[in-house]
């Protein structure tokens, strides 16, 4: 018996394989959308902001959403093997990822009824959302090896994150605009809705089309049997793990790069907000990787191909640009203007009248009070905010601050609570508008619980020097007959980064068409015997070496136009990395048991996914600064790729056959 009959479609005709192949890529696309609206882009947020507003603070909704993520990892990662290792006793792939598919679809629904306030619903509901998406992808990765050929596994894993690139991206486009354009909280609550939506419509053709793989004993009758089954071939598995070597091998060596990849994914955003670059920049770079995703994770996918003669021309696009895109990204940042590449402006001093960079405490500023003010401070700690914190709190209907800066951006820190009232902002003598809405801005900082460290964004137009007025209104809001004032600090902020972001994609484009070219040219003639080398393992192996240079490169980046090309190099290999390893799993795997391997393979998955954010956290810790923690991450990648390295492919694949054999020998028997 050869590998290819043991694959379920082996003997299909060609146009039903074509048609099993792409219903199984649609359920990529279809949960994609969970993963970028809902982990990624508009849910954390939306919990800080709004379901989280009666919290103390925003580090404590921060807190409780990290809390409910490592709550649903652990459930999914407990449950997973159990559950894999019973959907190969029984037949019953399908019907575990229907089930999960729909748990996560209707806690995903339920998120529209979450108002301001409801943190714990909107926990509880994330937590079933997450363990829905997380357990449906357990049982939909073990369909790879029945779906799909041995020799096309690669491409077909690819296709799916490509699908799912363009899945989640025009959703996540969408919601954007929703959020937007619809009033209040509803764009923000409709998007949740939108996602559950497309989750439960794009799941049908693989509900429909992809037949239910043949279980290991289909003639256990009672469920008490299949759970006691279930527990004793997982731990046979487990007693018996040096028979894997090699498959236990690879799974320590993607737990630990792995880790990597989800660190530069999780911490991108924050990084490039702590740099200083701003919201359009890092969404815009976000849905970048999301559609530039598509054609490398296919691109990728045809590299271990060895019937695919444009080989050569692939793997020369990729080292082009794994050259000609940090030089592009360096050499543009110190040759062009700033304000067209996004450097950062030199550093804003104090003058002899108003006060630079820097944060300055309200008692700091005890001079520029106006008014009747209290001039009264209490710690922070024993108000339950952050410790260095000090809030002066003033009840006179009189009190204001006012303040001199040279700068551009000034962030206000206060405290809200159920007596504030409301309080007017002035900028160089006039009312503030607010260049979100266009009105005058006006701070009601009532709040049914007290929360700390609120905080406040003021822009001026130019970089100047300018004063800023906080001042009591004198008004009560319908909530409170107070109109107390609490404030903490006063932050300028450094040079707003000024970029084109037109100029900058044009020049990538130019690049990336410069680099097609080339690649059509001398690809044969540079790389046509090398790319003979590569296989899944390899091109594994090839993709940990881009990161790792995106891992060095992003210790030393200061400016737009290098992030959006560390953008584009995450975006080359971040599919096609993670497509790879879950088609070489399968191939190490034993098809009769994938449900049970893939549940070991998810439990890796949730690891790497708490793992390497503790540890970019520790480093940031201990150095002070998140450049260092980035480097860091490099020895996820070298330490991953060593032990990859010693991977026996051959030998996993050996070892899985025969195991399938003897599966196949047994149900002959049975028969």
């Amino acid at each position: 018996m050869t590998a290819t009959s043991l694959s379920m479609y082996a003997n299909l005709a060609e146009k039903e394989y074509k048609r099993r192949i792409w219903a199984w890529t649609m359920y990529d696309w279809a949960n994609s959308a969970f993963a970028t609206t809902i982990l990624a882009a508009v849910l954390p947020i939306y919990f800080s902001q709004v379901a989280g507003a009666t919290l103390p603070s925003a580090a404590r909704a921060t807190a409780y959403w990290s809390l409910g993520l490592s709550v649903s990892l652990l459930i999914i990662a407990i449950l997973s093997p159990i559950l894999g290792t019973i959907s190969d006793i029984m037949r019953g792939k399908k019907v575990f990822l229907a089930l999960f598919a729909g748990i996560g679809i209707l806690g995903t629904a339920l998120l529209v009824f979450v108002e301001s306030g409801d943190w714990m619903l909107a926990s509880i509901l994330a937590i079933i959302g997450r363990i829905g998406f997380n357990g449906a992808n357990t049982f939909y990765d073990a369909l790879l090896a029945h779906v799909a050929r041995p020799e096309d596994r690669d491409k077909v894993s690819t296709r799916g994150y490509a699908m799912g690139y363009l899945g989640g991206g025009l959703l996540l486009a969408i919601n954007v605009m929703m959020i937007q354009l619809l009033p209040g909280t509803w764009g923000a609550r409709l998007s949740f809705l939108s996602v559950a939506i497309w989750w439960a419509i794009f799941s049908i053709p693989l509900l429909k089309i992809v037949p239910e793989p043949p279980s290991a004993a289909l003639k256990i009758e009672s469920a008490w049997k299949i759970i006691s089954a279930s527990f004793k071939r997982l731990f046979n598995t487990l007693r018996d793990i040096r028979q894997y070597s090699q498959l236990f091998k690879f799974l320590l060596a993607f737990l630990i790069y792995n880790d990597g990849i989800g660190t530069i994914i999780g911490v991108a955003a924050i990084y490039g907000a702590e740099l200083g670059f701003g919201s359009v920049e890092l969404i815009l770079a976000l849905l970048l990787v999301q559609f530039v995703g598509i054609p490398y994770s296919l691109i990728f996918g045809r590299l271990p191909s060895q019937s695919d003669q444009r080989r050569p021309v692939y793997l020369a696009f990729v080292v082009f640009n794994l050259f000609a895109l940090p030089l592009l990204g360096i050499i543009g940042s110190r040759t062009l203007s700033a304000d067209l590449v996004g450097a950062p402006a030199p550093r804003l001093e104090n003058t002899a009248t108003a006060m630079g960079e820097g944060v300055y405490s309200i008692a700091q500023l005890n001079a520029t009070l106006q008014g009747t003010w209290n001039n009264e401070t209490i710690p922070a700690r024993l108000l339950g905010g952050n410790q260095d914190a000090i809030y002066s709190y003033s009840y006179d209907p009189n009190a204001k601050v006012e303040f001199h800066f040279h700068g551009q951006k000034v962030r206000i820190t206060f405290r809200s609570g159920p007596d504030m009232g409301i309080w007017n902002v002035w900028l160089d003598g006039s009312v503030y508008v607010d260049p979100d809405t266009g009105k005058p801005l006006q701070l009601d900082a009532y709040s049914p619980t007290t929360r700390y460290e609120v905080s406040q964004l003021i822009s001026a137009e130019t970089t100047a020097e300018h004063t800023l007025i906080i001042e009591n209104s004198g008004k009560k809001n319908s909530h409170s007959s107070n109109i107390g004032m609490s404030l903490s600090t006063i932050e300028v902020l450094p040079a707003v980064r000024h970029s084109n972001l037109g100029l900058i994609l044009g020049a990538i484009l130019i690049l990336e068409a410069i680099g097609l070219g080339l690649s059509f040219l001398v690809g044969n003639l540079l790389f046509g015997k090398v790319v003979h080398l590569l296989d899944t393992k390899r091109t594994i192996l090839l993709s940990l070496g881009v990161y790792s240079v995106i891992a060095i490169w992003g210790f030393f980046l200061n400016s737009t136009i290098e992030f959006w090309c560390l953008a584009w190099m995450v975006a080359i290999v971040q599919g096609g990395s993670q497509a790879l390893s879950r088609s070489l799993y399968a191939a190490l795997s034993p098809a009769s048991k994938s449900g049970e391997f893939f549940g070991l393979f998810g439990v890796m998955e949730k690891f790497s996914a708490m793992i390497g954010p503790l540890f970019f956290v520790a480093a940031g810790t201990l150095f002070g600064s998140s450049r260092p923690a980035i480097l860091s991450i490099i020895a996820f990648f070298l330490i991953g790729g060593l032990i990859l390295a010693n991977v026996n492919v051959s030998e996993g694949r050996q070892i899985a056959l025969a195991e399938d054999q003897a599966y196949f020998k047994n149900e002959a028997r049975a028969e």
